[in-house]
Order: structure tokens, then sequence, then C-alpha cells
């Protein structure tokens, strides 16, 4: 029996949508705790095998903005199922991977379709569903761009160790084949392409140089020096196509993202706070670890033990931080949730190599309760004061800029711990105070601007 119309339509494709970006974000960090398996099963080097995760973000970073385009010429049904359905492939292509560059080609299609459903999920929470309901649905969006990226790691390196490597991507081939089975088989489709636009190639081509330049640029920091031409002409090009892009937007007739959005005072201030969030929080994911393992001596398992109960906390505050904005409003959520980032990532400014694995932990539960309480109400409020296809444009040009700024803030942290200016417990003070910084700045801008 079809789904046809009302609620409970809405409430269909969103879940669709939902579960699509989450495998989408599972995939991109799983990998990380499979490369040595991979590049030892395949006969590459470290740096070979890293390029499955850089071409990741690429691919990600430049489909992102192009979603706001395919929502305005494809109905909501065939975007969710065909994003899906080329997820579902390259799940398969990478499970069957007889060798890298089939492997690669199976990770480019899976980014493909993630960068596609991001926007997708923040459009589809912010247009059809009502007054009062937004911020909740936004709240569960973030189970898909908080809880998943950060469980990847765990459900990889599980994986890896019991039943090989290929088998996180036959998880991943069943599950994405489940949604669009779901999907095709329920939900009717509806004649929702209201924006139909010509696609500017020059534009494209300049927001895939731009945001893939500077993710290239930034993820390689993490394995050369910053003075490294690998690290700063991609990122000097990135940012010079960047302004390219957004000079031509303003010029043109039918601009592949409308920077008009920007002319809403809401839409500047949530978007400002996200992107120091994203800087502050994402890098942490890789810094920890290094920071239990390299400095404190301890194991992979430790390091994931730490990163846990915070991570599951996020699947339960998510969702909760996005009814109670619903409920008494954005900026008593912000605040208490802004002020939980900051503790959590000032009190880990002084983690050396005698602290206590258990403070570690309740420090980090502590910064991920903030960043649980802050994605879903950040991402609805910003949006609120946009209407039309520049809900689309908003959602799919803070989506790509929050990615940037997270490998912007990782890059960083990872200099910090790998440069030669600082050793042991300085250089990670160091680290863990860049993050500490892009929070409190990020709390600045909640106190000051969103109300």
């Amino acid at each position: 029996m079809l789904i046809k119309e009302g609620r409970s339509w809405v409430y269909a494709i969103f879940a669709v949508v939902v579960l699509g970006s989450a495998l989408g974000n599972l995939s991109q960090t799983g990998l990380n705790a499979m490369l040595v398996t991979v590049c030892g099963e395949f006969g590459i080097s470290t740096g070979l095998g890293q390029s499955l995760t850089t071409a990741y973000m690429f691919v990600l970073g430049a489909v992102v903005p192009l979603s706001a385009y395919f929502m305005g010429r494809f109905r909501l049904k065939d975007l969710s199922a065909g994003s899906v359905a080329l997820f579902a492939v390259g799940s398969i292509v990478c499970a069957c991977a007889g060798g890298f560059v089939t492997l690669f080609a199976g990770r480019i299609m899976q980014a493909a379709a993630a960068g596609m459903l991001l926007p997708v999920l923040q459009t589809i929470a912010m247009t059809h569903f009502p007054d009062g309901r937004k911020a909740t649905a936004m709240g569960i969006a973030g189970v898909a761009m908080g809880f998943a990226p950060n469980i990847g790691p765990t459900i990889g390196g599980a994986m890896v160790d019991s039943l090989g490597w290929r088998s996180f991507f036959v998880l991943l081939a069943i599950l994405s084949v489940a949604v669009l089975v779901f999907c095709l088989a329920f939900i009717e489709r509806h004649d929702d392409a209201a924006h139909p636009a010509p696609l500017d190639f020059l534009s494209f081509v300049l927001s895939t140089v731009a945001f893939g330049g500077i993710l290239v640029g930034c993820s390689e920091a993490s394995s050369v020096a910053f003075t490294h031409p690998l690290v700063w002409v991609p990122v000097l090009v990135g940012v010079a196509a960047l302004v390219w892009f957004v000079v031509r937007q303003r010029r043109i007739d039918d601009p592949l993202i409308d920077m008009a959005i920007f002319s809403d005072a809401t839409f500047r201030a949530g978007f400002l706070a996200q992107s120091l969030l994203f800087a502050s929080f994402m890098g942490i994911t890789l810094l920890v670890p290094l920071y239990i393992e390299n400095l404190c001596g301890g194991t992979p398992m430790e390091a994931g033990m730490v990163l846990l109960p915070g991570t599951v906390a996020a699947l339960v505050v998510n969702p909760l931080a996005g009814i109670l904005t619903d409920k008494i409003g954005v900026r008593p959520v912000v605040m208490v949730s802004g002020v939980l980032l900051s503790l959590g990532a000032v009190s880990m400014v002084l983690c050396d190599e005698s602290t206590p694995l258990w403070l570690v932990c309740v420090m980090q539960g502590v910064r991920a309760l903030g960043v649980s309480g802050l994605v879903g109400p950040l991402s609805s409020w910003s949006l609120k004061g946009l209407a039309g296809k520049r809900v689309a444009d908003g959602s799919a040009f803070a989506t790509a800029v929050r990615q940037t700024c997270a490998s912007v803030g990782t890059a960083v942290m990872v200099f910090c711990v790998e440069g030669a200016a600082l050793a042991g417990a300085a250089a990670f003070h160091a680290a863990f105070a860049v993050s500490a910084v892009f929070a409190l700045a990020a709390l600045a801008c909640i106190v000051v601007r969103i109300r």
C-alpha cells in the first residue's frame, strides 16, 4: 500500500533520507579503522590508501552545492531513491573489489550519494514540517549528521577484526537496499520539483575546485607539513575559486547558490556559529585516539571506549534538543549546550599523560553533550528565515562550508601534534587549545547573536 499524502508521506520520505544520510556518514568514517588492513591486502602504501578517505571528502564537497540544483529539477522521491540506489551500488562495488581502483570507484559513488542526501535532509525538515516541529525534525536529522560519523570507526573496527573489512560494505549494501525497496514500494511520487533552473556549469566547476581543494589540502596536512605544496597549493587554489564562485553567484541570473541567503541576519548568525562548532569538534575524533595511544600508551580499544559514551549519548540528545527548541525556544537550548561544549573543550586543554582515562571520558562526554545539543537547533534556527529555493541553497552552502571548517580545524590540531615545534604533552595542550578557542568563539557567537 502506497503512502500517498499528508504527514505520513512526509515522515516516510524523511525517514528514507535520514537513514540514507546516516549510512553515508557511517561510510565516510568507518573506513578509517580498516585502512591498515585494506592497504595490506592490496599491497599499497598508506598514503595511497588514505586517498580513499581524501577522495570521499573531495566528492562530498563537490556534490553538496549541486544538490540545490537537483532539488529544483527532480521530485523528492526520485532524488532520494536515486541517491540511495547509487550508494547501494557503490557499497556492492566496494564489497566485491578485487583491487584498489575498484574500491576507489565504489567510494566515489558512495560519496556522491552522501553529498546529495545531506542538504536534502535539512531541506525536508525545514520545508515539509510545520512550525513547532521543524527543530524536532532537525534534531532527528542530527542523528545522521552527528551520531553516525562518530560511531563509524567503532563499527568499522569491530567488523574488520571479526568478519573482515568487506563485511562493513556488505552491511551498508544490505541496509541501503532495504531503504531503497521501502522508498520505491511504499512511497508515492509527488510533483514537488518546484524550482527548475538551468545549471551554470562554470559555477559547478568553481564550487568543486573551491570546496574540494580546501578539503584535500587540509586532509593532506595530517601526513605532511603545512609548508608542503600538497597542502598550501590546493588550499590557495580552493580559496581563490571560492571567492570567484561567490562573486559569480551575485552576478548571474540563475546562480547555483543564491548568495541572497546572507541578506538574512538569522542565517548569517547561525552559519557562523555552525562553522565554528564544526571546526571545534570534528578533529577531536582523531585527536583523542592520538592522545590516548601516543601520549598515554593506551590501546585503540581504550580510545574507542573514551569516545563511545558521548557518541551514544548523542543518539538521545540530538532529538531531545530539537524537541526542547520547539517547546521553549532556541536560545536556552543553545546557551546550555554551548556552555557544555566550552567546559568540555577547555577542561581537556589540561590533559596530560597522567590524567585518568575515566576523567578524559567525562570531559569528552560533556563536550559531546554540548555538540549534540547544538547541531540540530542551530541548523533549524539558521534556515527559518529563508523561503522557497533559498532553503535548499542555504542548506547546501552551509553543509559544504561546515565540512570545510571541520577539515581546517582538524588540520590545525594535527599540525600541533605532528609539527616539529612542540612535543609530548605540550603538543596535545596546544591541539586541545585550538579546539577550545573555536568552542569559546561559538559560545560567544551564540550569546551575542542568537535570540
